[in-house]
């Protein structure tokens, strides 16, 4: 059995649905591979997914598709990076990258969750200084969710939230805010929905450095695991990066398992010729 239940998906489900619950804005089928680009916000929206490893097809031109990618990118002004996981399946398309220089960054824990589990006690109390308030939930990122979550996990100006928020909104989901005592918006989460896998991806959890262990993130967590109990969802799937300890912590205290990690590949800028 596997830590989502009795319903073990396949490594391509799970990156499929990974895919669609953070669709790039352009898309290009290479082979084999998706090649994916938004502008240049997130690194996962502007990487390359190497399809063809998971569906297990055989005969693949690693090296004319690292030009034909290369081309693609170079026409958008932006670099060469590969989502690829750390498995035996991507081992030829690491040596190739390892070879071409290609640095290894961001190595991220995919965390698993069966439904059928109950993770986080069914109380969860305020502290002396403030009750938490009722959970906002709603089917669009508000203006407040949007600005906690951009100003705890936000790279770029007001262009790059925008296109983030296209990102966002490319697949269903539910998106849950809670305030504190003041009426702030202080803590954010997200419950993607990619159709027709019956699981859901736990995304930009997000609380205020100054509203942090009191409670908040468990309850934004329990709220939306909560929502897709109530559609029916088999089982869940959260991202957390390998540095971030903390956050392994109190996903592992909620049931959460790791099913696998995955890195970024980059490729090196290269530098122009200088001098006479």
């Amino acid at each position: 059995m596997s830590a989502l239940g009795t319903i073990e998906p396949a490594p391509l489900d799970l990156e499929a649905a990974m895919d669609a619950a953070w669709p790039a804005l352009e898309r290009h089928d290479a082979g084999g591979w998706v090649l994916r680009a938004a502008g240049g916000v997130t690194q996962r929206a502007n990487s390359i997914w190497p399809r063809a490893l998971t569906a297990g097809q055989s005969g693949v031109d690693l090296p004319g598709l690292l030009r034909e990618a290369r081309s693609w990118y170079r026409g958008r002004r932006l670099p060469v990076i590969f989502q690829l996981f750390d498995n035996r399946a991507a081992s030829a398309l690491h040596d190739l990258l390892d070879a071409e220089g290609f640095t290894r960054q961001s190595e991220t824990l995919v965390m698993t969750l069966s439904a059928s589990a109950d993770p986080v006690p069914e109380a969860i109390t305020g502290t002396p200084k403030t009750e938490l308030s009722p959970i906002e939930l709603s089917t669009e990122p508000s203006p407040d969710w949007l600005r906690v979550w951009w100003e705890v996990d936000g790279r770029g100006g007001e262009d790059a939230l925008a296109t983030a928020q296209a990102i966002l909104e490319g697949c269903p989901s539910v998106y849950a805010l809670l305030r504190d005592g003041d009426g702030r918006a202080a803590a954010v989460g997200r419950l993607a929905l990619p159709g027709g896998t019956g699981h859901g991806g736990l995304y930009c959890m997000a609380t205020l450095p100054d509203a942090r262990r009191r409670g908040f993130g468990t309850a934004i967590m329990r709220a939306l695991l909560q929502a897709g109990a109530a559609q029916g969802l088999q089982g869940y799937w959260l991202l957390v990066t390998a540095a971030n300890q903390g956050a392994q912590e109190l996903y592992a205290s909620t049931g959460f398992r790791e099913a696998g990690r995955y890195l970024y590949r980059q490729e090196r800028p290269r530098r122009a010729l200088t001098g006479c």
